[in-house]
Order: C-alpha cells, then sequence, then structure tokens
C-alpha cells in the first residue's frame, strides 16, 4: 500500500494538494498508453463492469481534446489495466 499512497488518481484535479489514493477505496493501475502510472477508482464498480474495462476521457491521448483512452484488465492480472488503443 506504501507505494499506491504516492500515486495520483485518475480524475483528480491537477491542483489537489493530494491527489492520491483514498483509504477504503479499490483501485485498478492503468498501464501504457495516456494514462499511464495512474490509478482508477473502481469502487463500487460490478463484476460485468470489472471485465468490460472502460473507456477513460483524456486530453492526451491520440485524438486530443474529447477522447478516450480504452483500458481493460489483463488476463491473469485484474489488478492491472492494459491500454487498448485511443478512441474519439
Amino acid at each position: 500500500m506504501d507505494e499506491l499512497i504516492r500515486r495520483r488518481v485518475y480524475g483528480a484535479d491537477h491542483d489537489d494538494p493530494d491527489p492520491g489514493p483514498r483509504p477504503g477505496h479499490v483501485y485498478r493501475e492503468l498501464v501504457a498508453g495516456p494514462l499511464d502510472g495512474l490509478l482508477l477508482d473502481v469502487t463500487g464498480w460490478t463484476d460485468g463492469q470489472l471485465r468490460e474495462g472502460a473507456a477513460l476521457a483524456t486530453e492526451i491521448g491520440s485524438h486530443g481534446p474529447g477522447g478516450r483512452a480504452w483500458y481493460g484488465p489483463r488476463a491473469g492480472d485484474p489488478h492491472h489495466w492494459d491500454w487498448a488503443g485511443d478512441t474519439p
């Protein structure tokens, strides 16, 4: 957990003095792509949502502002979500 404390959570404001994970929340680490290294808060997500992954809004993907980056669970390691590409 110590290594998670220093990590930034996807969606946290850039000027947030504490953009890290919160106690009692569940996270997935985003791997590769424009959101590499961020943590995604999946607290309260259903099993189906966790299997499906997510298209996450990003300003820095290949489609620029308004684009989304697709991330989904890694086979055999659902705590890491791998980048699958960008979409407008």
